[in-house]
Order: C-alpha cells, then sequence, then structure tokens
C-alpha cells in the first residue's frame, strides 16, 4: 500500500512538472506540448537563414479536388519558375533541350563541363510536386541544379500529372524512360534521383523494376521521399506548422497526391514505397532537414533500407523545411547537399 501511494505521488509530481495532465491509456497515447518559440539556428548559413524565417508557403492550405484545378495552379506556378531558369543555367553553366523518349516528355539537362569518368554514366531525374506541381522545364531546376554541380548528364522525365493522367501514368512514364536507357547504358552507369514526390517515384520504380524483372541501377538518391501517404510518422506531427514550405500534413500536398491516387488505396507500395520490399535495391542516399514534415518518411526508409541490408545513407540539414536543400543553387547547403549526392554517385556508379 504504501508503495502504491508513493508511485501515486511520483506520478502527480511528474505531471505537475510536465505539464501533461493524460490519464489511463491515453498517457501512453499522446504527449501534449507546450506553445514555444523556435529561435533561429546559429549554425546554418544566412541564405539558409532567410529560407527558415521566410513565411509560410501561401499555398499551404489551398485543397483543390480536381485536376483541372491542380493544373490551373501549377501553370501559374510554372510560369514564376520559369523566371528563375536563364540566369540559374547561365550561372552553372548548363544547356536544357527538350526531346522525347518512347513518347514521354523529357528534357536532357547538359552541363559545359563534364569530366572523363562521366562521360559513359547518366543520371535520369523525377521532379516533385505533389504529382501535380512543375510541369513541363519547369521541373528541371532540380536537374539544372545537379548537372551544374555534379557535372553529369541528366534526363529529367516530365511526366504525366492530373488531369493528363492518373495513378499510375507518373510512375508509367517514368519506367518507359528507365527501359530506354538502360537499353543504350550499362545499368551500373544510370543513378535515378529525384525530390519529395520525386523521391517516392525513385524508391517505386525500384520497386517496378523488381517486380519485372529488370535491372537496378548503380544508384539512387531519394530526396525527402514521400514514402507514406497514410501520413504515419512522427514528424507529421512534431514539425506540424514547423515547416513553412509543407506546413501541415492536411495542407496542399496532401490534397494534390489524393487526386492523384484517384481513389487507389493509399498504402499500396506504389503510392507509399516505405510499405515496399527494398531489398535487393541499388546504394542509396537520402537528404531531409530537421523542421521537415517528411522527416520521418525519410528516416523510415532509410531504417527500411538498412534493415534489408542495402547501403543506404542519410544526410539530415538542420533547420531547413520540406526540400529547401534543392530550391536555390547559391545556398552553401545546397552546394553542400549536392556535393554529397555526386560523392556518393561517384562512389557507386560504375562499379
Amino acid at each position: 500500500m504504501k508503495f502504491t501511494k508513493l508511485f501515486v505521488l511520483a506520478c502527480a509530481a511528474f505531471v505537475g512538472v510536465s505539464g501533461v495532465a493524460l490519464a489511463g491509456d491515453d498517457a501512453l497515447a499522446q504527449r501534449r506540448v507546450p506553445a514555444k518559440i523556435l529561435p533561429m539556428p546559429a549554425d546554418v548559413s544566412p541564405e539558409l537563414q532567410k529560407l527558415i524565417a521566410a513565411p509560410y508557403n501561401p499555398a499551404w492550405n489551398v485543397l483543390w479536388t480536381t485536376g483541372e484545378q491542380w493544373r490551373v495552379a501549377a501553370n501559374a506556378q510554372a510560369a514564376k519558375v520559369m523566371q528563375t531558369q536563364p540566369a540559374m543555367r547561365e550561372r552553372l553553366g548548363v544547356t536544357v533541350q527538350p526531346n522525347t523518349i518512347n513518347g514521354v516528355r523529357v528534357y536532357v539537362v547538359t552541363p559545359d563541363v563534364i569530366p572523363p569518368d562521366h562521360h559513359d554514366k547518366v543520371l535520369i531525374h523525377i521532379h516533385g510536386g505533389c504529382y501535380e506541381l512543375y510541369p513541363g522545364e519547369a521541373g528541371t531546376n532540380e536537374a539544372v541544379i545537379m548537372a551544374g554541380l555534379g557535372h553529369y548528364k541528366v534526363i529529367s522525365v516530365d511526366y504525366r500529372m492530373p488531369p493528363e493522367g492518373y495513378f499510375p501514368a507518373a510512375l508509367d512514364d517514368v519506367e518507359t524512360v528507365y527501359k530506354a536507357v538502360l537499353r543504350a547504358n550499362d545499368a551500373k552507369n544510370v543513378g535515378v534521383f529525384g525530390t519529395s514526390a520525386g523521391g517516392a517515384l525513385v524508391l517505386e520504380l525500384m520497386l517496378r523494376a523488381k517486380q519485372e524483372g529488370l535491372q537496378m541501377p548503380g544508384a539512387i538518391a531519394p530526396g525527402t521521399p514521400m514514402s507514406d501517404l497514410t501520413k504515419t510518422g512522427d514528424s507529421f506531427y512534431t514539425n506540424e506548422k514547423v515547416d513553412n514550405v509543407l506546413v501541415s500534413r492536411d495542407g496542399f500536398c496532401d490534397a494534390a497526391a489524393v487526386v492523384y491516387a484517384h481513389g487507389h488505396d493509399l498504402k499500396d507500395p506504389l503510392l507509399s514505397p516505405v510499405y515496399g520490399d527494398m531489398h535487393g535495391f541499388p546504394p542509396a542516399i537520402l537528404t531531409t532537414g530537421t523542421r521537415d514534415l517528411l522527416l520521418s518518411n525519410t528516416i523510415r526508409v532509410h531504417r527500411k533500407l538498412r534493415e534489408a541490408g542495402i547501403d543506404a545513407q542519410l544526410e539530415v540539414f538542420d533547420g531547413m523545411s520540406h526540400a529547401q536543400y534543392q530550391m536555390d543553387d547559391r545556398i552553401p547547403e545546397t552546394k553542400e547537399a549536392f556535393g554529397e549526392i555526386t560523392e556518393f554517385f561517384n562512389r557507386h556508379l560504375g562499379h
């Protein structure tokens, strides 16, 4: 009896200190935390500090429900993105040429300087945008940065998005390009990379390749992948309203992905690849940030790859929200992130 009273008193004291007043099973299931102000990370570049200090994405709670609505919004956003493209291409010494591969639209992104050991290598890029955004050349930003900083030739896939195509149209287009690249190149000399929805599509492509008995590429770089559309993962809650890009697990990106899924089971590994079997995957490098809403999505994929015995490298940048490492080539952390990805591809491609 004395022990029980002491235990209860100790628990009461803990509750009083922590400010948590939950009982029974609720005490184990959730934790209430006080409102707080997050200081600016001191040990990041001034350029990144500006991104961290930026207000919420103004479209974070625009929840379009049809592919047609998303396309109007995507076209308007793409026009703004294209205003910055010429200067970035010139800074990085990169040219971009449209093409088609077996009926799929692509952009061939070529740096002015390709080192001799990259001449027989090629990277496939899969752009992000929640399966709805960045159509056309607007989707090549990350490819331009990779080509310019990493000095690889890059093929960026302009996959179909709603209302032109719904699940699995994006994956089908990426696979079509991948098969064509494999016919022209040794698989060990091919790398595949992308961020957000593009990161998920990288993983989905590997699952599809396993299903169909295709050769795996030499290495992959799925950045902050949308690996679980069921919104499972700790950072969906801990980074709610902390991430100033995605902002909320119930925001625009979730709404866009639901439209793309078109009623399909969101837990299907070809939509939520964290639920897929990753045995036999190629070496992978994953990139995220401490304020990223998809931090847990990225960590869970990394753990899944490690459990499958895959050489998987996880890079986490302090203070970054979702995908901010690939938003501006002039940010020191961008150069650092793509330097890590380049080094990873250098180490694994061709071997």
